[in-house]
C-alpha cells in the first residue's frame, strides 16, 4: 500500500448457501483503489458488482480475504468504529435514490451532517454548497416527488459528498435515468472526483459510463480481469 491507497482488498471470497447448495460469487478479488482514482466495475448482471461494492463499503462482510481502509483492516472493527467510517469516509449512492419524500433536497442531503452531530446551521451550509455543487441551487426547497429523475440522482451524490469523504461507491448509479440524464451524471461524478479529490468507484454495466473512468475492471467468473 501506498501512502495514496484509500482501499485494497486482497483474496476476497465470497459465497452463499441457496436451496443447500453452495453459490461462489467471488473467487480471489484483489484491488487497489488510490485517492483521485475514478474505477468502473463491469460484468454483466449478477456476476457480483454490488456484493463487491457492499463488501467494500463494509455493508456486507466476505467470506474471506482482507479489505484495509487506510492501513485498517475493515472486518477486525467494531460496529461503532464502522458506523463512523461510513459516516464520514465512505459516501454512497445508489441506483435507487433511497431519499426520504416527506424532506426537501436541502433536508435529505444535510442528513449526515446531523446524524455526526454537526449544528443544523452548520449542516444547512454544508449541504447547499454541495447541492449548489451538483448544479440544485434553485431546487433547495423542492421535495422528493417534486424533483426529476436526475435531480434526485444529483440530491443523492449532494448527500454523499458532504461529509467530504475519501471514497464514494456508486452502484448503477444512472440505471434508472435516460441515456442524456445518465451522461450528465457520469460526467458529475468524474467532474467531483477531480474537483475534490475522492475516489469514486462505480459499479456498472453500461459501457459508456464506464469508459469516463480512468481505470474499467471486469468481474468474470467471479474474478477481475
Amino acid at each position: 500500500m501506498s501512502d495514496d491507497t484509500i482501499l485494497s482488498l486482497e483474496g476476497v471470497y465470497k459465497s452463499f448457501i441457496h436451496n443447500k447448495n453452495l453459490i461462489e460469487v467471488l473467487k480471489g478479488i484483489n484491488l487497489v483503489v488510490n485517492s483521485g482514482d475514478s474505477i468502473a466495475i463491469m460484468g454483466a448482471s449478477g456476476v457480483g458488482k454490488s456484493t463487491l461494492l457492499n463488501i467494500m463499503g463494509s455493508l456486507e462482510s466476505p467470506t474471506q480475504g482482507i479489505i484495509r481502509f487506510r492501513d485498517r483492516n475493515l472486518y477486525e472493527m467494531d460496529e461503532l468504529s464502522l458506523c463512523r467510517l461510513r459516516t464520514r469516509d465512505i459516501g454512497f449512492v445508489f441506483q435507487f435514490h433511497h431519499l426520504l419524500p416527506e424532506f426537501n433536497a436541502l433536508e435529505n442531503t444535510m442528513m449526515p451532517a446531523l446524524i455526526a452531530r454537526y449544528s443544523r446551521k452548520k449542516s444547512i451550509e454544508m449541504a447547499r454548497n454541495f447541492l449548489i455543487k451538483v448544479g440544485l441551487e434553485k431546487r433547495l426547497s423542492h421535495r422528493t416527488g417534486e424533483l426529476s429523475g436526475g435531480e434526485q440522482q444529483r440530491v443523492a451524490i449532494a448527500r454523499a459528498l458532504i461529509m467530504r469523504p475519501k471514497l464514494i461507491l456508486a452502484d448503477e448509479p444512472t440505471g434508472n435515468l435516460d441515456w442524456a440524464t445518465g451522461q450528465e451524471i457520469a460526467d458529475l461524478l468524474v467532474h467531483l472526483s477531480r474537483e475534490e479529490g475522492v475516489a469514486v468507484v462505480i459499479a456498472t454495466h453500461n459501457q459508456k459510463l464506464a469508459v469516463k473512468m480512468s481505470r474499467q475492471e471486469e468481474i468474470i467468473s467471479g474474478r477481475i480481469r
